[in-house]
């Protein structure tokens, strides 16, 4: 079977890891999302990474 990456994403602004998700070990590009973070107290864009 496939294996699965567990990645976690960081906010772009301070820079704090707030999620963790898996994906499948094919995929060629980075998750970039917008989502809530504690720190900031505010929605903004993460990215993944390792």
């Amino acid at each position: 079977m496939g294996e699965r990456i567990v990645t976690t994403l960081a906010c772009v602004d301070c820079k704090n890891k707030n999620y963790a998700f898996s994906h499948g070990k094919k995929r060629q590009y980075k998750l970039e999302i917008k989502k809530f973070c504690k720190a900031c107290k505010k929605q903004t864009v993460h990215k993944e990474v390792k």
